[in-house]
């Protein structure tokens, strides 16, 4: 029955267009299916070639050009040499990892002139899918609706682990099953992982980085968000570790780049790996997320931010130790801020009302359907509604450890004690040095007088903001021990905690079990960190769990329910970094009353906001000479230089690094960003604002070859005209 009703959510005979029907470019969709589901209108919206390039298990295509980076962003190979194109952003770590005060890549730039300089990055690795298989019948054998949460837990556990023990694959290769629509259905994933990627070339910041966080989230935007990588393998072709013996890999395919540009309306795709989205979730769970939730977190990020900001802009060192954390800990806030405004613009909440009272209309009309799923709807509102107290601080808390580098320290050394009571005393030696071993990065980028403002921020506000009844009698006892004071906290913790330095931690932990496991409580960083752990753990933790396992029963069966009663709109499941395809097409956008936007920018913008000397807005003298001449090879078109351009596939985190491909399927953009007004597309998507942003491809191409002289980057693509060759190909007029 399920199969079958998952079935028909997805013909294509079903898809009648009413008020319900996904828009056009909405979806976020499984490449092996869009042969049933998508081909066609993508072929009417402009696309030429078929769902088989795009997906084939038989011989190679696009999806064998795509990786995930990381686990966290995207890339494209560009080349047959594994040449592999993503964003600065996804490869600002690596970069950084190689940058000092003497060889500042993340300011200069970093370009390999040979393969022998590229510089390997220990822990990056890519991912290619090989296929897709439905397990849906295998997953859930066993499974009836009369079955238990628990029981039904336990069944498709352990049924899953059957599928992967028997999947069809290579030694080599891994097979991995997700959940979609909210666990109504799985697929298994074969994949092969590489894990010597080297770096290649990266801008300096001022163009990978440029706007940095006054444009992040913005349009129109001038940001030249690209960096360069390379996969290596065995000499036999197969995944390896890191060694100097080791060749560019041979790809399956690799992307085609058009040096044609692009125009308003020409079909775009983009084919990546989005992280995760919430586009099926009740009224009460969208006003939660953008009344409470995201408020919680923006508060507490915009007090870290503005003292790590004051740091950075006065200390070279420290801007290059917390140039990362920064970016980071900025994209997320500015999203969430973007989020919030856009809901509120296009009236989402209303709109998920007026949805939902649709859903119950037909529902009752409906007899069989009303005795499956009266109430599911009523509540799974309500218990959002019981929820929110416990979601926002939550929130508050998991800021809070997170942004105080030595309470997030605090937290993982006291996961470490517990692991070790667990499995017993003996194990402690072990689980200490894997602990000791995994903090040396973390102190190489920690400066203990940018926490220690962080500390006093962020305190006043947990403190202030979260109701002592959430925090424990523990937590807040310790708190009145400073006068409820975050700078007097900050004071007694940072001047005598073992935390402070590398040497400090090991001569602490390297004294017996039982003498650390006593000594936690009165160092001030741990002791604080335990009763803020022990707090949370009890009032907040425990009882949202349970909370959270019904709301997540109750959403699988809302699901399911929505592709029932709602048999006429065509349902793609929410993004679960797994691969997936989006399609749109090039255009603009009003974002408010008298404001309209073109869908391109170019270098004509960047001079424009040029500052010199200024960390967001500062353009190299190279670029300037370059635009001063006009100096653009065969990158520009009548003058101009093209840089960015923007179009309405429906992207999210994950997307970062994601190729932009013409209707061909060549390589005409790198996707790195979304609008601000339709940030909130991962819970609520609307066509007329949502818009990804992309770099142009002329831009990267013309950066690696005027810029920077690394042509013999660009000698390694295979650069196409597909508009140029289809005009010729295309029989004369009569006359």
């Amino acid at each position: 029955m399920l199969q079958q009703m998952l079935k028909r959510a997805v013909l294509p005979a079903l898809l009648v267009l009413t008020q319900f029907r996904a828009q056009a470019t909405e979806g976020m969709w499984l490449p092996h299916l869009l042969s049933n589901m998508n081909e066609k209108e993508m072929k009417g919206m402009g696309m030429k070639i078929s769902a088989a390039d795009i997906y084939n298990v038989n011989k190679g295509s696009l999806k064998d050009a795509i990786v995930s980076l990381g686990g966290f962003c995207t890339g494209e190979l560009i080349s047959s040499q594994s040449l592999l194109l993503t964003n600065h952003h996804c490869g600002y770590a690596a970069i950084q990892s190689h940058s000092s005060v003497q060889n500042n890549y993340l300011d200069n730039g970093f370009w390999a002139r040979t393969q022998a300089e590229e510089l390997p990055n220990k822990g990056l690795f890519v991912t290619f899918i090989v296929k897709i298989e439905d397990v849906t019948l295998q997953a859930l054998q066993g499974v009836s609706r009369s079955t238990t949460e628990k029981d039904r837990v336990r069944i498709i556990e352990e049924n899953l682990t059957k599928i992967k023990t028997n999947a069809k694959k290579e030694s080599y290769q891994d097979a991995l099953i997700k959940p979609f629509y909210e666990g109504n259905q799985y697929y298994l994933f074969v994949t092969e992982t590489y894990r010597d990627v080297r770096l290649v070339g990266a801008p300096p910041s001022s163009i990978g980085k440029f706007g940095s966080d006054t444009d992040n989230w913005m349009w129109p935007r001038h940001t030249g968000d690209f960096s360069l990588f390379r996969i290596y393998a065995g000499k036999d072709g197969r995944p390896a570790e890191y060694s100097p013996e080791n060749v560019p890999l041979k790809p399956k395919h690799f992307l085609p780049v058009s040096l044609d540009g692009i125009a308003e309306n020409d079909f775009t795709m983009v084919f990546g790996f989005p992280g995760r989205t919430q586009e099926y979730l009740p009224s009460e769970a969208v006003k939660l997320t953008v009344e409470g939730q995201d408020v919680a977190k923006v508060s507490m990020r915009d007090a870290a931010l503005k003292i790590i900001d004051g740091f950075m802009r006065q200390d070279e060192k420290i801007k290059i130790q917390y140039a990362a954390k920064y970016a980071s800990t900025a994209n997320a806030r500015k999203k969430w801020i973007g989020e919030m405004q856009g809901v509120q613009q296009t009236k989402g909440i209303e709109k998920r009302v007026a949805y939902e009272a649709e859903y119950t209309k037909r529902l009752n009309g409906n007899a069989s359907l009303q005795a499956k799923y009266n109430g599911v709807l009523d509540s799974l509102n309500a218990l959002y509604r019981d929820f929110g107290p416990y979601a926002i601080n939550r929130d508050y808390y998991n800021e809070l450890i997170r942004n105080v580098e030595l309470l997030s320290l605090s937290d993982k050394i006291v996961t470490m004690l517990y692991d070790v009571r667990e499995k017993g005393e003996a194990a402690y030696p072990e689980l200490r040095d894997k602990l000791l071993a995994a903090q040396e990065s973390f102190y190489k980028d920690f400066s203990p007088k940018v926490d220690h403002d962080v500390a006093a921020a962020l305190l006043d506000l947990y403190f202030t903001n979260v109701p002592s009844r959430y925090i424990g009698g523990e937590a807040t006892q310790i708190w009145m021990e400073t006068n409820k004071s975050g700078k007097q906290a900050a004071d007694k913790y940072y001047s005598n905690s073992a935390l402070l330095s590398y040497d400090k931690l090991k001569a602490f932990l390297n004294k017996p079990y039982r003498d650390v496991a006593t000594a936690i409580f009165s160092d001030p960083v741990t002791r604080m960190g335990i009763a803020l752990r022990n707090g949370y753990v009890e009032h907040v933790n425990n009882p949202a769990a349970g909370m959270q396992n019904d709301i997540n029963r109750l959403q699988r069966v809302y699901m399911q329910a929505q592709m029932e009663v709602l048999d006429n709109r065509r349902f793609y499941p929410d993004a679960n970094s797994t691969l997936r395809i989006t399609y749109g097409k090039v255009n603009g956008y009003k974002p408010a009353d008298a404001k309209t936007y073109d869908y391109y920018t170019t270098l004509d913008g960047v001079m424009e906001k040029y500052k010199p000397g200024d960390y967001e807005f500062d353009v190299p003298e190279k670029l300037r000479s370059l635009y001063a001449a006009k100096d653009y090879g065969q990158y520009g078109v009548n003058g101009k230089m093209p840089v960015c351009f923007i179009a309405s596939n429906h992207t999210t985190g994950g997307n970062s690094g994601s190729p932009a491909l013409d209707a061909y399927g060549n390589l005409v953009g790198l996707n790195f960003d979304r609008t601000w007004e339709g940030t909130m597309s991962d819970i609520n998507y609307d066509a007329s604002i949502c818009r990804n942003i992309m770099v142009d491809i002329r831009y990267v191409l013309f950066i690696i070859d005027k810029y920077a002289g690394a042509k013999r980057l660009v000698d390694e693509m295979k650069l196409v005209h597909p508009k140029k060759a289809a005009v010729k190909a295309a029989p004369a007029k009569r006359a």
